[in-house]
């Protein structure tokens, strides 16, 4: 991305949240866009007026400048310095890192805490599926009726009509239709689309005039997703829509832990690739154990009694053109025996929970079973490890966390305008919003035809955490905590060619106790 290009998008996303540029904060960004990427000082303007109680309509030039000054000072910090967002301090590293003597006066607390892991939910054992048209059938058929059922849990839905009484009712009469989206255009500022439940479909129009709400709601529809349509018979069997309902997740009171332990999440490391951050993931175990970091770091490595990692142990063979070139292990056996090595290195008492991703060797399709024990079989007896399918439900000291690699991400950059890879928390957000995991059947994210639709997301967690995406981010919505938590591999030609920039070795940790999040940075 050339400097233009990274102006045009720090304007873009100025303008998506709500706020202008002033001529002198423009001159400003392109004067400066050679020395500083103006869309991490545009970030940076946009958190800054975050924190504001009244918020300006322009970002101004000396704001701006403020920034710019703190972003050059920030540059000048060396790579084995440890960054937390929570504190907005630097967390500076220890003299001698890498000496083991670095230990000295490290007694961690969640060594002599115990375990309080549960696995919810977890689809590897119960995956029956052969690919028949009846399992597809099968398939669909329990993904409407649970999500519908989720819907009419809604006071505003509770009295929705089925399609084929609705098909019969009075001219201009204002009906409620639950069903699955099977197709959808937009024509001249109009969104045509159709809906269809277990035994008749119906045509639905939001025309030019509607509310922008119901608008932006349609922009926002996925194929085969399942909705609640409020809406005015036509005489020719037409639906004009007035709003749209989601089965979306109430606000929720949160669970949390009754004790301070904090939980690691993290996903794409992708051993076995020349892109793999291995000098930075090695200061990651260095600070599990205590020899990396100052006090406040070491306090927080000393209350780690998780460690989740949501997908991509390995980078795999033959998943995207010419992966080779960028292969240092050429087998991914061998690549899931250097994993185990590195993850031996990882204090006993940090039970570790892994799903697999799609550069793992599991099927593609979803839900994946859990890798298998063979493949990690040097760990089986050494660590307190627990293999999962993806998706997974675990509770941590009873805090809910949904585990979910994040393939279908792809999915939604691909057919919803706006949304890109460098937001995977809104991304996240709308999949919660669906109650669904991967609503798009036939795009990038393969989808095997259980008799159960196991991407269903029936009970909200406490914590979303997915990966895939290779870039960092995080949000709150109605009391559940989103979290992608980036990755440990370096931008690879395949990447570049999407335009996906990602953030390796940022790592998110949370408190369980409190659900406040801290960003660790190993890079």
């Amino acid at each position: 991305m050339n400097e233009k290009e990274k102006l045009q998008r720090a304007v873009h996303k100025t303008i998506e949240s709500g706020y202008q540029l002033n001529s002198e904060a423009f001159e400003f960004l392109s004067e400066n866009a050679l020395e500083k990427d103006p869309i991490i000082i545009i970030n940076k303007a946009l958190d800054k007026i975050g924190e504001l109680e009244k918020k300006p309509l322009f970002i101004d030039k000396p704001l701006l400048e403020k920034l710019f000054e703190y972003s050059k000072k920030e540059s000048k910090i060396t790579k084995n310095q440890i960054y937390s967002e929570t504190s907005d301090k630097l967390i500076k590293k220890l003299e001698t890192p890498f000496s083991k003597n670095n230990t000295e006066g490290f007694a961690p607390l969640a060594k002599k805490m115990e375990a309080k892991i549960k696995i919810l939910e977890n689809p590897s054992k119960k995956l029956s599926s052969n690919g028949t048209i009846k399992d597809f059938l099968q398939y669909f058929q329990d993904r409407f009726k649970r999500i519908e059922c989720l819907l009419r849990q809604r006071i505003d839905v509770k009295a929705a009509t089925p399609i084929k009484e609705a098909l019969k009712a009075p001219v201009k009469s204002k009906v409620k239709i639950i069903g699955m989206v099977t197709e959808k255009r937009e024509v001249k500022q109009q969104t045509f689309f159709t809906i269809e439940d277990l035994e008749a479909r119906a045509a639905v129009l939001v025309p030019r005039k509607a509310p922008s709400r119901v608008h932006r709601k349609a922009k926002f529809l996925l194929s085969d997703q399942i909705v609640c349509v409020e809406a005015k018979k036509t005489r020719n069997h037409l639906f004009l829509a007035e709003d749209i309902i989601l089965p979306e997740i109430g606000s929720k009171p949160q669970r949390r832990a009754s004790e301070s332990v904090y939980a690691v999440l993290t996903s794409d490391i992708h051993v076995g690739s020349s892109k793999f951050k291995e000098e930075a993931f090695n200061r990651f175990v260095l600070w599990l154990n205590g020899e990396y970091g100052n006090q406040r770091a070491r306090m927080i490595a000393g209350q780690v009694k998780y460690l989740l990692i949501a997908g991509d142990l390995i980078d795999g063979v033959g998943i995207y053109p010419k992966q080779e070139e960028e292969l240092i292990i050429q087998d991914f056996r061998k690549q899931y025996e250097y994993a185990a090595e590195l993850i031996k290195k990882i204090p006993e008492y940090i039970e570790i929970v892994i799903l697999p991703g799609n550069h793992d060797a599991p099927r593609k399709a979803l839900p994946q079973p859990a890798i298998k024990w063979e493949l990690l079989k040097s760990l089986q007896e050494s660590r307190r490890i627990h293999l999962v399918g993806n998706p997974s439900l675990v509770s941590l000291h009873g805090v809910e966390i949904l585990m979910f690699h994040g393939r279908s991400l792809d999915d939604l950059v691909a057919t919803i305008p706006g949304l890109r890879h460098d937001q995977p928390e809104k991304m996240m957000k709308l999949l919660l919003q669906s109650r669904h995991l991967a609503p798009a059947y036939g795009c990038k994210t393969m989808l095997s035809p259980e008799n159960r639709d196991f991407l269903v997301i029936d009970r909200p967690p406490d914590i979303f955490h997915a990966g895939h995406t290779h870039v960092m981010g995080y949000c709150n919505h109605k009391g559940v905590l989103i979290v992608n938590s980036g990755g440990w591999q370096e931008q690879t030609d395949y990447m570049q060619k999407l335009g996906l920039v990602p953030t390796p070795g940022k790592v998110p940790v949370i408190n369980l106790k409190t659900l406040e999040i801290t960003i660790l940075s190993f890079i």
